[in-house]
């Protein structure tokens, strides 16, 4: 029965101990001047007290790389961890992957048999990444993303997104009975809303393999499954986009957002297609900065029919008191 008792009492000196070092080292102070205003230097090397500059602490283990890198690019080349984990990959990019490339460490070409070698375990790799039909359905659904993105020109952030909220109606199970371009192109288009970055449904269509009223239909089901909350789209995002490919001057661009501005002060933007409001906005300010474009090619580019950008023209004409 003693035997317990004494380690009860060792376990609890320790703790004591414990303890006590570490009110130690939050109480530790210059001896100099008695300050605790104690700070690590730069390189992480030495520790010194703020007031009088006496150095405490000198030689302590450095934790940081043995290599030094001035820019971002020689980091990168320099570094040995692997790159962040993305929502874009189906393991979230954490397996390893074999080079497509033949070549060895010091980039000497294979030989036949081991070219044949790295193939069939390149194939075996591919095959064995996914384990289950839920994962299957992952990778082909974020590959078809990743292609569209690639096709619109949208950042990084918004594959990111749009990875996030396929995978959350992956778990919610909503891509029963529907088609997975079909909810991998709304969650592309509910990322690109999310994000700010905006692209018309139509131009989603044009990068997708489904039809634009399906891919509209299935975002409204997971935007409303998933509760994701949207703002309507605001025509002044599609201003820079629209003038920058045809060319207009920054004085057009600031007239289109002061003419969407006042149409939309009297109400004239509810129900109306934000991409149309834009193209006529800026047709508007083209002639009234005498640098004349065409409906048509407004219409070209911001995809809408020139009846589109003859009735919103006139609407916001009549709204800037100009007819």
């Amino acid at each position: 029965m003693p035997r317990p008792n004494r380690q009860r009492e060792r376990t609890h000196e320790s703790a004591s101990n414990e303890e006590t070092t570490e009110e130690e080292q939050e109480s530790q102070q210059c001896p100099e001047c008695s300050s605790g205003n104690l700070v690590t230097s730069g390189d992480s090397n030495e520790v010194v007290c703020e007031d009088c500059g006496l150095v405490i602490e000198e030689q302590m283990i450095d934790r940081g790389p043995e290599w030094r890198a001035f820019n971002h690019s020689e980091r990168e080349s320099k570094s040995r961890v692997g790159a962040p984990t993305t929502q874009t990959m189906h393991d979230k990019g954490l397996t390893t992957q074999i080079d497509w490339k033949n070549k060895d460490a010091y980039g000497r070409s294979l030989s036949s048999e081991k070219r044949s070698q790295m193939s069939r375990l390149r194939k075996w790799q591919e095959r064995i990444r996914t384990k289950d039909a839920g994962e299957r359905n992952l990778q082909f659904a974020l590959s078809e993303i990743d292609r569209m993105a690639s096709a619109l020109g949208v950042p990084r952030s918004v594959r990111e997104v749009s990875s996030v909220i396929y995978r959350r109606a992956l778990k919610e199970d909503l891509i029963r009975g529907r088609s997975i371009e079909g909810v991998a192109t709304s969650c592309l288009y509910a990322g690109c809303r999310q994000e700010g970055i905006p692209r018309s449904l139509d131009e989603v269509a044009e990068v997708s393999r489904v039809e634009k009223k399906e891919i509209g239909r299935t975002y409204r089901y997971v935007a409303q499954e998933l509760g994701l909350e949207m703002k309507p789209v605001d025509p002044k995002e599609y201003v820079p986009r629209f003038s920058s490919d045809l060319g207009v001057s920054e004085e057009v661009k600031v007239k289109a957002n002061e003419i969407i501005d006042k149409s939309a002060e009297q109400g004239l933007l509810s129900g109306k297609s934000p991409t149309g409001f834009a193209a006529a906005a800026i047709y508007a300010a083209s002639l009234l900065c005498n640098e004349k474009k065409t409906q048509r090619e407004v219409a070209e580019v911001a995809q809408v029919t020139e009846v589109t950008i003859r009735n919103r023209y006139q609407e916001q004409i009549e709204a800037m008191g100009l007819h």
